[in-house]
């Protein structure tokens, strides 16, 4: 999966708007919440739990417009509790984001 936070990014500069510091605690609240709910999607031990925990995590990609942490839920959704690929994906994600973070 290609990285494209393009989207992400514009959606937080449009709610920063000239300010700086504000866009940068919007990044970080963002990746704070989304590795919050990798934590719980990494614990889950049933369906449930697993399901609650993807959704949250594809409800704030779609809120931020992270097209690429949209895809890596929703592969998370349709996977079973646990799964390995699934977790690595949005680590991916979430690592790359965070990189582009600190540029």
């Amino acid at each position: 999966m290609a990285f494209d936070n393009g989207a992400l990014d514009a959606t937080l500069a449009a709610a920063a708007g000239d300010d700086a510091v504000l866009l940068r605690e919007l990044r970080v609240a963002f990746l704070d919440s989304a590795n919050r709910q990798l934590d719980l999607l990494k614990r889950a031990r049933c369906d449930g739990n697993w399901n609650v925990a993807a959704m949250r995590l594809k409800g704030l990609a779609a809120s931020f417009h992270a097209e690429d942490l949209l895809q890596a839920a929703e592969i998370a959704l349709h996977a079973a509790p646990g799964e390995p690929m699934a977790i690595r994906e949005i680590e991916g994600v979430l690592g790359r984001f965070a990189r582009a973070a600190r540029r």
